[in-house]
């Protein structure tokens, strides 16, 4: 009879949903939604002085580009993916919009459920890695009329005090004209567009297939 140990079998990994499309399309009212636990991607944001932030052409007023998935730390967003897949658990960063860098941080649990959501203007750069690792559940992006979200973004901007209402029009002009450009990126990239209820439709299925914590 062997001495060597036995392996205990492998515990399944809790799998993400990468929900991405343009800021102010719903992401994070879908994600309140679902009831499962809910990452902010945008508190992968760089700080405000980090010298590899992009920048906006003269032409678009200069300034950062915040919209240009280069002014987001990935591999940070990514490891910490990995970690609440296999861990249930992961210390993530707390981001300040106004104020443009890191508040601090906090302990994020699954609290053993099977899956979890990252939302994120950003979300969908992430499919294909996820895939690879197999950590994927659902790639959705949001879409919605331009118009609509530009109304929701703005409001949703000037009620937290984000920025400045000028660069908030100037912003908000420039995504409602490129926002189909934005929504065909992400799809390109592996995310599925899908309306409000189509998208929470898909999430609830995922989560009907997935086995639930004893």
């Amino acid at each position: 009879m062997s001495d060597s140990p036995v392996n205990p079998a492998p515990t399944s990994r809790a799998l993400v949903v990468l929900l991405s499309g343009p800021s102010g399309s719903g992401k994070s009212s879908l994600a309140e939604r679902t009831g499962l636990p809910v990452l902010q991607l945008d508190d992968f944001y760089k700080d405000g002085d980090d010298p590899t932030l992009p920048q906006l052409p003269a032409e678009a007023g200069g300034g950062i580009d915040w919209d240009s998935p280069l002014s987001w730390h990935l591999d940070q967003a990514l490891a910490t993916l990995r970690q609440l897949a296999d861990a249930g658990r992961a210390e993530v960063p707390v981001y300040s919009i106004p104020a443009n860098g890191r508040a601090g941080s906090r302990e994020f649990d699954l609290g053993g459920a099977p899956a979890f959501i990252a939302e994120g203007i950003f979300a969908a750069e992430l499919v294909n890695l996820c895939a690879a690792e197999g950590l994927l559940g659902e790639a959705i992006c949001l879409r919605n009329r331009p118009t609509t979200t530009a109304w929701r973004r703005f409001r949703r901007d000037v009620r937290e005090g984000r920025k400045s209402v000028p660069l908030l029009i100037r912003r908000g002009w420039r995504l409602m004209r490129a926002e189909r450009g934005i929504v065909a990126r992400q799809v390109e990239l592996g995310a599925q567009a899908c309306t409000g209820p189509e998208a929470e439709q898909r999430v609830r299925a995922l989560t009907v297939r997935q086995p639930q914590p004893a």
